[in-house]
């Protein structure tokens, strides 16, 4: 069983092929997460990205309307700078290229179908640990921030007395 945290996290599906989402959901729901949610319309992508908030984004490239490629670029635009967003291109396209395309392009790891379940499990908790020590991290630097603030300001009091 996979940790709370981890299991409570929002996952974006997005694939043409209904028996590709069915294959991916099953997995999800037999490890124990418990949101997520799918779409075989690449256009809703982002629509569904600002309604759910999701934490990780399963991704399939070769899709009518928009590739996957297209998709990533669309969500830079929705993606606050400096937020780690992981994406984990899952497709058909077996070539160094597109591999090389979709990692610049913004994706976070790559695999090739057929994939391996166990393999696909791992991968997705792998990702979603480091998009929680990202939060971690943001969250202690914010605390520090209003530390060294309240400090200065008492700094700055007992120097005015």
């Amino acid at each position: 069983m996979i940790d709370a945290t981890l299991k409570n996290a929002n996952i974006l599906i997005v694939d043409d092929q209904q028996a590709n989402i069915d294959v991916l959901t099953g997995l999800l729901d037999a490890k124990g997460f418990m949101s997520y949610t799918s779409t075989i319309d690449p256009r809703q992508a982002v629509s569904l990205f600002e309604e759910f908030k999701p934490d990780l984004l399963l991704l399939d490239l070769n899709m009518p309307y928009l590739n996957g490629f297209e998709v990533m670029i669309q969500l830079k635009d929705v993606i606050p700078a400096n937020t780690y967003f992981p994406i984990l291109v899952l497709t058909a396209d077996i070539t160094t290229e597109s591999k090389q395309k979709a990692l610049m392009g913004g994706a976070s790891d790559f695999l090739t179908k057929p994939f391996d379940l166990v393999e696909v499990d791992l991968r997705i908790k792998n990702l979603l640990k480091v998009r929680y020590l990202h939060y971690q991290l943001e969250n202690q630097n914010q605390i520090l921030d209003e530390r060294v603030k309240e400090r200065t300001k008492e700094l700055e009091q007992t120097n005015i007395e």
